[in-house]
């Protein structure tokens, strides 16, 4: 299903090692990652491949293409570290499709990340076993991790994986681990936006995970196999955040938007506009470098650092080379 493994004699080889599909250096916004040193640059890349099947896929063209000539660069793990770090990167993201399905690669790229003094970003879906879940995560300093819907219907029938192994995962990471978790879910209309299912999600991530884990809803455009459904209107990511926030968290935002109040950061204790956004850039930087508040010295929750600029809204393509 995933198109990059096959058996060779006794083994099952990852067939991608080493290529990718790309790399950018994005902002760490994109990924989405709000509280994971914001306004820094990130050297971001993929692969090909997904494990799961999701009709609503925004990236189908890479995860699943069986075309292996789509993979253009080919980089070793020292050497993307070594861009990463003269391009002015503080971390590199596994991102595009999932870094699951690149374990090895990935791993490797994280090591040799770690070794140049940077961090490291996994974008997934978060449907993994337990045993290589450790072994991944260990490796990972930042995860966004797609919760893709609140019911298990949804799942089956719009991804072809299951509810329950990914609210696993949010909770290894959160409880097990120190890699910085932040949560992304796409309202998709009709299908994953009614108040009841946002009023459990967010009550479950509040009883399960806290109140300071961040989360994001962004807008569906559509795309693959549901181009009969309509964009996210801005006024649903609106609605969803409402109810997360009534819900007790404490970090709610939309995305894939203009909407600088759903895109901005409020001091849990005083409610000041700390990081105020608009989509990835950062309009005002309140904060100092250890998240804490101006006016009334509470800190925020995640991984902080003197802000020298936001990266903005670009995208850089890089040619990494072997």
């Amino acid at each position: 299903m995933c198109f990059v493994r096959q058996r060779s004699g006794d083994a099952m080889v990852l067939t991608t090692y080493g290529r990718s599909s790309g790399f950018c250096i994005d902002p760490i916004e994109k990924k989405p990652l709000n509280h994971f040193y914001p306004g820094s640059s990130v050297l971001s890349f993929g692969t090909a491949g997904c494990n799961l099947a999701c009709k609503f896929c925004q990236n189908w063209d890479i995860s699943k293409s069986r075309e292996m000539d789509r993979l253009m660069d080919t980089a070793s793990p020292e050497r993307i570290a070594q861009v990463a770090s003269a391009q002015g990167c503080r971390s590199i993201a596994f991102t595009y499709n999932d870094p699951v399905i690149f374990a090895e690669y990935a791993l490797d790229c994280a090591h040799a990340a770690h070794a140049a003094g940077l961090q490291t970003v996994a974008v997934t879906a978060g449907y993994i076993h337990a045993q290589p879940r450790q072994e991944f995560y260990a490796a990972m300093d930042a995860a966004n991790v797609d919760l893709k819907g609140f019911t298990e219907d949804f799942y089956f029938k719009q991804t072809g994986a299951h509810l329950a192994p990914v609210l696993e995962t949010l909770e290894y990471i959160h409880h097990e681990t120190d890699c910085w978790l932040e949560i992304t879910t796409l309202i998709i209309p009709g299908h994953n936006d009614a108040d009841a299912e946002l009023d459990a999600m967010t009550r479950w991530i509040a009883a399960h995970l806290g109140t300071e884990v961040p989360l994001h809803f962004t807008a569906f455009h559509p795309d693959y196999k549901m181009l009969d459904v309509a964009p996210t209107p801005a006024s649903t990511l609106q609605r969803a955040r409402r109810i997360g926030i009534a819900n007790g968290l404490n970090y709610v935002y939309t995305g894939n938007v203009h909407d600088t109040q759903g895109g901005t950061t409020f001091c849990p204790g005083c409610s000041e506009a700390l990081i105020v956004r608009d989509w990835y850039r950062i309009l005002e930087f309140n904060a100092d470098e250890h998240g804490a508040c101006g006016a009334c010295g509470t800190n925020l929750a995640g991984h902080f650092a003197a802000f020298a600029g936001s990266f903005g809204r670009r995208r850089i393509p890089v040619r990494v080379g072997v």
